[in-house]
């Protein structure tokens, strides 16, 4: 971090979790969390989270799930160096490493050590707002987290098909009208989709999406009963709260 950048640490997953994590550009929120629950996974097994920030959704996946490794990938060299302070500071270091890579060269990955088709899950959230629909933040950082460009999509879903073993387990979080252009993205490399939407209340249109998909597999596609984040006086749901802080499994990881 840079010398006067001011770093918070914050409790999260019902504060069994504690992240250092910048002040200003993008925060550690309910997306993160929500995508470690819609994982799943088994001891024993390797996920890797791309674009993991402070490590936050990687962590929590590893602190569900006793004896599962996690790789956290980070374009920010500073973030990088967090995530595993992270590690560190969760007693995570043995079962979590983070390396400061870019998802898109495929090249980093194998200077770094990592071969194609090790790996049993790939979570992700990549940058999904579209700057030429949505305000771009002035914070480089924060932009860097947000903004995604076209065909960004598609690259990380092939850095993806070319981490995970046959029958390995994607899954992933996006804006909730880009379905058509993650199902594009998918293609004919995975199958037995399940989709999730995220509602901001009952009766509300979607604002998210998870996505989990299987490469190699080739069954239809499935759509879970939503989830709602919030009641009509804006207090989160019990629903919510048990995966946000109680630490619950979505069923859409039941895989």
């Amino acid at each position: 971090m840079g010398a006067d950048e001011q770093i918070t640490e914050d409790g999260i997953l019902g504060n069994r979790l504690r992240v250092r994590q910048p002040l200003r550009g993008h925060r550690v929120g309910h997306d993160a969390i929500i995508l470690a629950a819609a994982t799943g996974g088994r001891a024993g097994e390797e996920a890797i989270d791309l674009g993991s920030g402070v490590g936050a959704a990687g962590l929590a996946l590893a602190a569900r799930i006793p004896g599962l490794k996690v790789t956290l990938v980070e374009i920010d060299w500073e973030l990088s160096v967090l995530s595993a302070e992270n590690a560190r500071l969760n007693g995570l270091q043995d079962r979590v490493r983070a390396l400061a890579l870019d998802v898109e060269i495929l090249d980093t990955f194998e200077e770094a050590g990592l071969s194609a088709s090790v790996f049993d899950r790939v979570l992700m959230n990549p940058p999904f707002h579209d700057a030429h629909r949505q305000n771009v933040s002035p914070d480089p950082r924060r932009r860097l987290a947000h903004m995604g460009r076209p065909g960004l999509l598609r690259q990380w879903i092939g850095t993806a098909q070319w981490l995970l073993k046959p029958r390995g387990v994607l899954t992933l979080i996006w804006r909730a009208d880009g379905l058509p252009e993650v199902l594009n993205a998918l293609g004919p490399a995975f199958g037995d989709i399940g989709v999730l939407p995220l509602l901001p209340r009952e009766g509300a249109q979607a604002i998210r999406m998870v996505v989990r998909a299987v490469k190699g597999a080739d069954g239809p596609s499935l759509t879970y009963p939503p989830l709602v984040l919030n009641d009509a006086l804006g207090q989160p749901t019990d629903a919510a709260e048990a995966i946000l802080r109680r630490g619950n499994t979505l069923n859409i990881a039941e895989l």
